[in-house]
């Protein structure tokens, strides 16, 4: 047995680090990189990073290159080279939108062209598990070891933590009690808890359903605007309130409460993606400006819930064809589509015609 922290909690601690600013060192290929997330980066950290090299690069994926009209040589991603008197406002001014329409020359943008970018690409990867604007910072570190020893830095081998990057992470039920609701009285409430250190999950059972047979279903991502404000932008609120009225008629049924805010991108990066959208970007848009792609979510969740819950199959209360995707992917059955066409208004319709449109959604 070690008390030293493995892949996965060294992830956990990572993330933690970038959010507050702090970097990490990424080992790999020929080269170990120094890491630091531009949202958080500190114009002290800034200067420290400028004694180490001339060329630092800063990091972006190739959907906030294309709004920025910079060369993504590197497929998904591109390696800005920094100007010398590039300060953090500029830098920062590269990985969020907020001004591209008051000043959208930030360049021409210098991109790499040559060398390997994996160490790259595993770098925006990390920033974007942290809920934060997928830019990153980086330079090349020789003596990698002894840097991060000398400053007290996470140290993260790419190779180990790339599958981590990609698979879902196991999930483990942590209590579960009853909770009579407006909806039934018979209702109970389970948490569950993924072993990388993130968001915990909620499973809301109404009444006793059978897991001999399709349980009436829905996968509903967080929304703290909708669910608790009662945004007019989305049709969240409605569609979780009448999923579980649905489920309080039928007598049984299971909503899946996962938090993945914002489509996967965080509350913070919505509330951006909303700033976008009063510009006149419609959602899909806002996302790719942001850098993100148009929906960050895993369902595959939802599929690993049910499953350590008993159930294999569903009648799937949705609109969302990549979730039904999705469920039979990762083992669940949809025996049925059940249409939740609700919320829609004055202030959504956009929205909601984009969605259509754009994300295939049955409306």
């Amino acid at each position: 047995m070690s008390f030293a922290p493995d892949i996965i909690e060294r992830l956990a601690r990572a993330r933690a680090d970038l959010r507050m600013g702090v970097p990490i060192v990424l080992t790999g290929g020929d080269t170990p990189l120094l890491v630091l997330a531009v949202e958080t980066l500190t114009e002290s950290r800034l200067a420290e990073v400028r004694t180490l090299t001339k060329t630092p690069h800063l990091v972006i994926t190739a959907r906030r290159a294309d709004t920025l009209k910079a060369r993504a040589y590197d497929g998904d991603v591109a390696r800005v080279t920094l100007p010398a008197d590039a300060d953090l406002a500029w830098a920062q001014s590269i990985a969020a939108p907020e001004d591209d329409l008051r000043n959208p020359m930030k360049g021409p943008l210098l991109t790499e062209r040559e060398g390997q970018a994996d160490l790259h690409r595993a770098a925006v990867k990390i920033v974007k598990s942290a809920q934060l604007l997928p830019a990153a910072l980086t330079v090349a570190l020789p003596e990698a070891a002894e840097f991060a020893l000398a400053h007290g830095l996470t140290v993260i081998s790419a190779a180990l933590a790339e599958p981590h990057l990609a698979a879902t992470s196991p999930l483990h039920p942590v209590v579960h009690a009853k909770l009579p609701m407006a909806a039934a009285d018979a209702g109970r409430l389970h948490i569950f808890r993924p072993e990388d250190g993130g968001a915990e999950h909620y499973a809301i059972e109404v009444g006793r359903p059978s897991r001999d047979r399709a349980v009436l279903a829905r996968l509903h991502s967080a929304c703290f605007t909708g669910d608790v404000l009662g945004s007019l932008k989305c049709d969240c609120g409605p569609q979780l309130h009448a999923a579980m009225a649905h489920m309080g008629q039928a007598g049984e049924g299971i909503l899946l409460y996962l938090n993945q805010e914002g489509r996967g991108i965080g509350l913070a990066n919505k509330m951006r993606a909303y700033s976008l959208q009063d510009q006149g970007f419609d959602t899909v848009e806002a996302n790719h400006r942001l850098g993100f792609e148009d929906d960050e979510r895993d369902f595959r969740i939802g599929a690993k819930i049910l499953q350590e819950m008993g159930f294999s199959q569903v009648r799937l209360l949705t609109n969302n064809p990549r979730k039904i995707e999705m469920m039979q992917k990762a083992g669940i059955a949809v025996t049925e589509h059940v249409p939740l066409k609700v919320g829609e208004n004055a202030y959504n319709q956009h929205y909601l015609a984009t969605k259509a449109r754009k994300s295939g959604h049955m409306l």
